[in-house]
């Protein structure tokens, strides 16, 4: 390889991306999780180029580096994990969590599940978040205006649907006190 760092780079990459993709792939259950090692991996090596050993050595190196940042990527993976099983025994046994009591309600939440992803985000912000219209628009990055609009309509939405799956106003006019 030249002395021109680009072109030493690009050679190595050329030489060894699909050995190292090899590698990446029989150690990842997940492909992207082989293409991350593998960019990581050249990074490094773009990063070190001068450190980077002459000839064979210079494949050895990088499975070397691969290696080293497949075991970090595994760490990653597992700390991930334990945070993951952390919250979720958090959210578990917070009182939030809980199922709302009683056939009615769940419908209620079923109805509420069903309305189009946009909807749902306002009326949440609203009802759980208790955001203004203009905190909203902030979140969102529009204009209050829109918000207002948005909400109206996602208000109707909801309360037509309400009224469709059987559900008395006096539920609906609850979650009108809330906000929602």
């Amino acid at each position: 390889m030249g002395a021109d760092p680009e072109r030493r780079f690009e050679e190595l990459y050329e030489s060894s991306y699909r050995p190292l993709l090899g590698y990446a792939l029989r150690r990842c259950p997940d492909p992207d999780d082989a293409a991350d090692v593998v960019a990581e991996t050249f990074m490094v090596a773009w990063r070190r180029i001068e450190a980077v050993p002459r000839g064979d050595e210079a494949r050895l190196w990088l499975f070397g580096v691969a290696r080293k940042v497949l075991a970090n990527h595994r760490r990653g993976e597992r700390r991930h994990e334990q945070r993951t099983a952390a919250l979720r025994a958090q959210l578990a046994a917070s009182p939030l969590a809980t199922e709302l009591p009683g056939e009615e309600l769940s419908r209620l939440g079923q109805v509420f599940r069903a309305l189009p992803e946009g909807d749902r985000e306002l009326l949440a912000l609203v009802a759980w978040e208790r955001l203004s219209p203009g905190e909203i628009a902030k979140v969102l990055g529009t204009s209050a205006n829109v918000v207002r609009v948005r909400l109206y309509r996602a208000r109707r939405r909801f309360a037509r649907r309400l009224t469709e799956a059987g559900i008395h106003h006096s539920r609906a006019v609850a979650f009108e006190g809330s906000k929602l």
